[in-house]
């Protein structure tokens, strides 16, 4: 049975120094994210809830394509003015485990699709994409400021970016979209389980003592316990992980210069 409470031992298993040859490889030459085509995004509501049920049947819940020993983190991020259809994306990719910018990548676009509780990744998913394109590294996980599965119909859109992406995603947020849960223990590291309908969709993790609780969910190709080291590893002694963090800072910048220009 499951703990109501946790706190999670040796974070940093994640933490190497040795470099793979494909990784060598692949820092050297760079890897070119190739995203999948999956649906139009200019849908109806009806239309976009029956994609979200359909692509909820194509998530991996499970660590795959996921090396045991990451490299490469990168942390995504939206950010538009109150009222505004203007939507800038960014996406910081790190080096792991000295957090390290590799580069920056970032794209802006008007939105059509209108604010929906539970179909955000409409709206923010194709500026996303676009800025995940100007990638030229292929990052070993990313993090998404959003939730994973732990979302109304288990789609949220750290799972939907993984589906186009093709690779292991990783939900955390500030704010409970779906499921209940006991609050953590105070100390960094505590963590409960966030549960709807009897099973785990996710974990409030306490990143910080003493600081509000962060929301971690599997995205795709991850399994929880991957998805909880992955975000205690890269907090950096803020409450949110580092790569989200970065990326909020860089998206925020970058609309504020667009702003004031």
């Amino acid at each position: 049975m499951l703990r109501a409470s946790q706190k999670v031992s040796g974070w940093a298993f994640l933490i190497t120094f040795f470099y793979q040859e494909e990784h060598e490889e692949h820092k050297e030459t760079g890897c070119p994210v190739k995203i999948k085509n999956l649906h139009d995004w200019d849908v109806s509501y009806r239309e976009a809830v029956k994609i979200q049920t359909d692509l909820k049947e194509k998530l991996i819940l499970h660590d795959e394509d996921i090396p045991s020993e990451i490299h490469f983190i990168a942390g995504a991020d939206i950010s538009y003015s109150r009222g505004s259809d203007l939507f800038f994306a960014a996406v910081i990719l790190l080096q792991f485990p000295t957090m390290e910018i590799i580069e920056k990548t970032s794209f802006s676009q008007r939105v059509n699709f209108p604010y929906i509780p539970g179909l955000l990744t409409f709206r923010e998913g194709p500026a996303l994409l676009k800025a995940f394109e100007k990638l030229n590294h292929r990052p070993d996980v990313v993090i998404f400021d959003g939730h994973g599965i732990a979302h109304p119909r288990g789609i949220g859109l750290a799972s939907h970016m993984g589906l186009f992406l093709d690779m292991p995603t990783v939900g955390c947020a500030k704010k409970r979209l779906a499921g209940i849960y006991d609050e953590p223990g105070n100390e960094a590291g505590n963590y409960s389980y966030l549960t709807l309908d009897g099973r785990s969709i996710g974990a409030v993790v306490r990143t910080k003592k003493k600081v509000k609780p962060i929301f971690v969910s599997q995205g795709h190709k991850i399994s929880l316990q991957t998805a909880i080291d992955v975000a205690l590893s890269t907090c950096a002694g803020y409450r949110l992980a580092e790569p989200v963090r970065m990326a909020h800072l860089e998206v925020n910048r970058i609309r504020l210069n667009h702003r004031f220009s």
